[in-house]
């Protein structure tokens, strides 16, 4: 199963703002992602709420996994971005 480590890019961390942006392309990707931080248990990426449960302020690593490579990028991409900014 494809799977990447991306840190945080969001200046405060994956937040309501962040999750949402996430979380939709997601879902309207319609191909399941989650995501983790390491030891932690992964979560529906595609569920801002439970993306928010990760606590993952700016530059802790996070784990996103998917069956589809390009969903993987997406998110990986996505995380790694300043979505505050």
């Amino acid at each position: 199963m494809p799977s990447t480590t991306v840190a945080v890019g969001s200046s405060i961390g994956l937040h309501a703002r962040p999750a949402a942006v996430i979380a939709d392309a997601v879902s309207s990707g319609g191909i399941p992602v989650t995501l983790a931080v390491a030891g932690g248990e992964p979560v529906d990426a595609g569920s801002a709420l439970m993306i928010m449960t990760l606590g993952a302020t700016q530059g802790v690593e996070v784990i996103v996994t998917s069956d589809d490579a390009d969903s993987v990028a997406i998110v990986a991409k996505l995380v790694a971005a300043d979505l505050d900014a």
